[in-house]
């Protein structure tokens, strides 16, 4: 379907490649899908060079893959390697989390307790993409707080890739009715890194990550009709009882 919407100069790319993320965070996107530049272009009605820039920013947040072939593609999720990722994310997570606890300033602290109620408020609105979102925005600070542009870059690119695990683990919540579980998350690292407690920020960072860790995978085995019983005369009619 091709898109009529009308892009202000310069802005094509960047209102693209929010629905293009989108759409790929939410998995409306399936990993694997071919993301063809003619087709993009025909559907969003611009000419291929913004859609080149769209794909380039997406290949960087490891949302898209580029084969040899020249393909692009979206980027699957590697579930796999899941104990390999939990184990960087934990070390990335606990480093960064130390280093802000170490170097913040106080405009850091007000940047985290403003987007640690960003998440919340989307918790309570109980919109999941928008809660991936924060949360992204909130640990993506956490390291830039740290000061070290290389564990933002390394700890930005598995925050990156973690979103559509954490979308996953959202739609389980949200067909549990357990959206309260993700409630007041990011508090107590804010109250670490403010009180400057390395070793408090360490351990909330690493409880946080296992808690993640558990909760994806009692995901992936939930089944949500375990319970749900078909009788046989239901089908076969009621001669079909022994």
């Amino acid at each position: 379907m091709t898109e009529t919407k009308s892009y202000q100069r310069g802005s094509a790319a960047t209102e693209i490649c929010n629905v293009l993320r989108r759409e790929i965070l939410t998995l409306a996107l399936e990993p694997g899908t071919p993301l063809d530049e003619t087709g993009l272009s025909k559907r969003f009605n611009v000419s291929r060079s913004p859609i080149r820039e769209v794909l380039n920013r997406l290949l960087a947040e490891r949302l898209v893959e580029a084969l040899p072939n020249r393909t692009t593609i979206v980027a699957p999720v590697d579930l796999m390697n899941f104990s390999n990722f939990i184990e960087a994310l934990d070390l990335q997570q606990r480093y960064a989390t130390r280093l802000a606890a170490r170097n913040r300033s106080t405009d850091d602290l007000t940047n985290l307790r403003n987007l640690s109620d960003q998440y919340r408020e989307a918790v309570h609105s109980a919109k999941a993409f928008e809660t991936l979102q924060a949360n992204f925005e909130f640990h993506n600070a956490v390291a830039l707080a740290g000061k070290n542009p290389y564990v933002v870059r390394q700890y930005g690119e598995l925050l990156s890739e973690a979103r559509r695990l954490l979308h996953i683990h959202i739609n389980f919540l949200d067909a549990q009715g357990r959206w309260d579980v993700l409630d007041d998350q990011h508090d107590d690292f804010v109250d670490a890194i403010e009180a400057q407690d390395v070793a408090l920020a360490d351990r909330i960072a690493h409880e946080h990550t296992v808690q993640f860790h558990d909760r994806f995978l009692k995901a992936l085995q939930y089944r949500s009709d375990d319970d749900f019983q078909f009788e046989t005369t239901d089908f076969l009619g009621a001669g079909a009882r022994s």
